[in-house]
């Protein structure tokens, strides 16, 4: 699987997890280049407080468009170290 923005490959793996409907690819398959933490928090009620990451690539920027969950709550915990995209992020085979 991959996550594509704006012509480049974001994370690509063959070890997601779906969650939801939506594919978590593991922290190291993603390109941290391409990322910067954002201050931007939301709480799930059964996964716990999600963080965030704005993604920039060729000078633009897709501001949280990737979360992950730091510390999942114990229903969640097989989506520790990953991470999951929205906001125009496609996921492709």
């Amino acid at each position: 699987m991959k996550a594509v923005w704006n012509d480049a490959v974001l994370a690509e793996s063959e070890d997601t997890v779906v969650v939801e409907g939506n594919q978590y690819f593991p922290h190291d398959a993603i390109k941290m280049e391409f990322f910067k933490k954002s201050s931007t928090k939301t709480t799930c009620s059964w996964k716990g407080v999600a963080s965030y990451y704005s993604v920039t690539v060729n000078g633009k920027t897709n501001p949280d468009c990737a979360w992950y969950y730091p510390e999942p709550s114990d229903a969640a915990k097989q989506i520790k170290n990953y991470v999951a995209f929205w906001n125009g992020v496609r996921i492709v085979k």
